[in-house]
């Protein structure tokens, strides 16, 4: 078998100690970003009716790292969290190295139903907030725009509708660019506040 020979540009990554270096403080100021998030979302639980799963633990989180989601690093928080017995309650804020910061409501299981009344119900709470819902076929899927999600205007109501209606779970979104993070980096926590605030309407009973 013919080795395959390393390019000039892969040459001069290898040679790139001080990238591994910026990556490490980088992941460690995700963390921390993920960490004071998890601070204020439990604050504004502690203050909410959940419409949850019966079992749902309101002090269960996690904080995963990882390196190859679509060959790109990664790191979130879940909080709340709730993924048992076919029920998935759960909100989750996902760094994705070269891409964005999401900020998701993965719903799925025993309220369902309850949560796309919600929706349709409340529609125009949650309009116009730059949330996106996902047309994935799965709740794993995080890329953005055509084909992959679509914004919750105010026009757009009997569209989402008809989308989610024989659904059987529901996802929600809120993408913050990584080209925005300059302007943005002090406010990211309470973006992730803000929206997990502006998806009660669905979330409660």
């Amino acid at each position: 078998m013919a080795f395959q020979r390393f390019t000039s540009d892969e040459l001069g990554l290898m040679e790139n100690a001080e990238f591994f270096r910026a990556k490490a403080v980088i992941t460690r100021k995700v963390r921390d970003l993920l960490g004071r998030l998890h601070d204020e979302l439990r604050q504004e639980a502690a203050q909410t009716a959940l419409l949850a799963p019966p079992d749902f633990n309101p002090a269960g989180y996690q904080f995963v790292k990882g390196e190859h989601l679509e060959h790109c690093p990664y790191q979130y928080l879940d909080y709340p969290k709730h993924f048992s017995g076919g029920n998935t309650f759960s909100f989750r804020s996902l760094f994705w190295w070269g891409h964005h910061l999401t900020f998701a409501l993965l719903l799925e299981g025993v309220h369902l139903k309850q949560y796309k009344r919600n929706l349709v119900d409340r529609f125009h709470a949650v309009a116009g907030r730059d949330l996106e819902m996902s047309l994935a076929s799965n709740l794993w899927e995080w890329k953005r725009g055509e084909g992959y999600t679509l914004p919750l205007s105010h026009d757009r109501k009997a569209r989402i509708g008809a989308v989610i209606a024989e659904r059987s779970f529901m996802k929600i979104l809120r993408f913050v660019p990584i080209v925005d993070f300059d302007r943005l980096q002090d406010d990211l926590p309470d973006i992730g506040r803000d929206t997990f605030r502006s998806l009660l309407p669905l979330i409660t009973p």
